[in-house]
């Protein structure tokens, strides 16, 4: 989906940076150098992580060579990093991934963490700052942005596959609390459905595949920031399969 629809969606919208969570690229479990350097060709100039960042172990090394980055709130000791600092249209924009707590890996607190790595950001005289949320509970994230909303651009949730119909811009901030997948849509979070079927039936799991064959989506939010870095406009684009795309505006709330 990203090979046929990317390149020209950045063209149709002007896009000048373009962001995407890699991991489940490599059959549904992190990311790997073929998959990496695929998904970096196709017009993606930083990727974020989550909670299946390493489950591809050579990613250790792709840290080192690619603009990567890994939930910023792993153990001050894990191989990556969670903040990217870059220069769009002259502006300095900061890029943080971070990673929720409920059902994820232990990690750091990331309430406690972002609001301290905003407020240096801050103090450096960044006003664009994008984040990355992989986070499980909506509440999570509805808690962040009244945290932290008023002082950083976006806040764009991933990692629960399915996308959410809460798009906004609350007082400057674009927020959506999941952007959704990219890949298949017509099993089970992108995954053939045999597996979860068996372990609600059974409660014995097993191990989640990707279907050979299947329906597409390709989903993405487009927002853009004005010059000190508060969102003015923000929509949701979908794509089924070949169709023409759907876009949904955001809504503004004050």
């Amino acid at each position: 989906m990203l090979n046929r629809h990317l390149k020209k969606l950045q063209q149709e919208y002007q896009i000048d940076y373009t962001i995407a969570n890699y991991e489940n690229a490599s059959h549904g479990y992190g990311l790997t150098k073929k998959n990496c350097e695929e998904l970096l060709g196709y017009g993606i100039d930083l990727m974020t992580g989550g909670n299946h960042s390493f489950d591809k172990k050579e990613i250790l090394l792709l840290f080192e060579i690619y603009p990567l980055l890994r939930p910023i709130n792993y153990p001050i000791t894990t191989p990556g990093k969670g903040l990217f600092k870059t220069t769009i249209l002259d502006k300095n924009v900061a890029i943080i991934n971070l990673m929720g707590h409920y059902t994820m890996p232990l990690v750091d607190n990331p309430f406690t963490m972002i609001m301290q790595q905003v407020k240096i950001l801050k103090t450096e005289g960044y006003r664009h700052i994008i984040v990355d949320f992989h986070a499980e509970a909506t509440s999570e994230k509805y808690a962040l942005l009244h945290m932290i909303g008023s002082d950083v651009s976006a806040i764009l949730g991933t990692h629960t596959h399915v996308g959410t119909d809460d798009l906004q811009i609350n007082n400057g901030c674009c927020y959506v609390s999941d952007v959704g997948l990219t890949g298949c849509r017509d099993g089970v979070i992108g995954m053939k459905a045999d597996i979860p079927i068996q372990r609600f039936l059974t409660g014995i799991g097993g191990h989640f595949d990707i279907p050979n064959k299947c329906k597409a989506i390709m989903q993405m939010v487009i927002f853009e920031l004005n010059d000190t870095g508060r969102c003015v406009k923000a929509e949701k684009i979908k794509i089924y399969d070949e169709t023409p795309e759907i876009v949904t505006k955001a809504w503004t709330e004050r």
